[in-house]
């Protein structure tokens, strides 16, 4: 597995937007992004910190939407 980016709730929100979501709404630190795909609604929730774990990264935000790292590398570019 490659390295793992240490990036920020905001970078990764701005990143994920490059493929198609969108804030659907914020409660507290919490930002919900939504998009259409495959004919399926994918929502995940980004922590807005400053820092996001690895485990919430790759668990929580990466594996739902079938997203790699590469493929997130890419996308912080």
């Amino acid at each position: 597995m490659s390295n793992i980016p240490q990036i920020s709730g905001q970078e990764l929100i701005k990143a994920l937007k490059k493929i198609g979501f969108e804030v659907s709404r914020q409660k507290g630190s919490h930002i919900r992004l939504a998009r259409s795909y495959k004919n399926q609604k994918q929502l995940i929730t980004i922590p807005n910190h400053k820092v996001i774990r690895k485990g919430t990264l790759l668990q929580g935000i990466l594996k739902p939407i079938d997203l790699t790292i590469e493929d997130l590398k890419r996308l912080l570019k």
